[in-house]
């Protein structure tokens, strides 16, 4: 069943530090100033934070639900994804690793430690715990 605004909504909000707001017509969520989630105007699409070194393989391995940003947020750590193209569990991997990329790590090992990750082996994820250049515009 594809995933919807509202059930990324509901797991972003949840997250320690993390925040929604509205930027040209368009739903980003943050951590301080830097944007991990963000939603195409149709909300269709979710573009998300992800590592730069990793992308391109993500991409190439499944074309029909990842894509690059344009040619203006490539030095973003960024991808889109599909919202129709992915399951609940999937998305839920997806939003917390680029949240992860964007909080200091005591915040995220505090909420793993204590929330819905804790047992999930599955949440290494990328995260560096650092911003780097994780969000795209706006």
């Amino acid at each position: 069943m594809p995933v919807t605004t509202e059930e990324v909504r509901a797991l972003a909000l949840q997250l320690p530090r993390a925040y929604e707001a509205l930027v040209h017509d368009r739903v980003k969520f943050r951590v301080g100033r830097i944007v991990f989630l963000a939603f195409s105007r149709d909300e269709t699409v979710m573009g998300f934070g992800f590592p730069k070194d990793q992308r391109a393989a993500l991409v190439a391995a499944e074309p029909d639900k990842f894509s690059l940003p344009g040619t203006g947020d490539m030095r973003y750590h960024w991808v889109h994804v599909r919202l129709s193209a992915i399951d609940h569990a999937e998305m839920t991997e997806l939003v917390l690793d680029a949240w992860r990329m964007c909080v200091p790590k005591k915040v995220a090992a505090a909420y793993f430690a204590d929330g819905p990750g804790a047992d999930d082996p599955g949440t290494d994820g990328p995260g560096t715990g650092g911003p780097g250049q994780l969000a795209g515009p706006g």
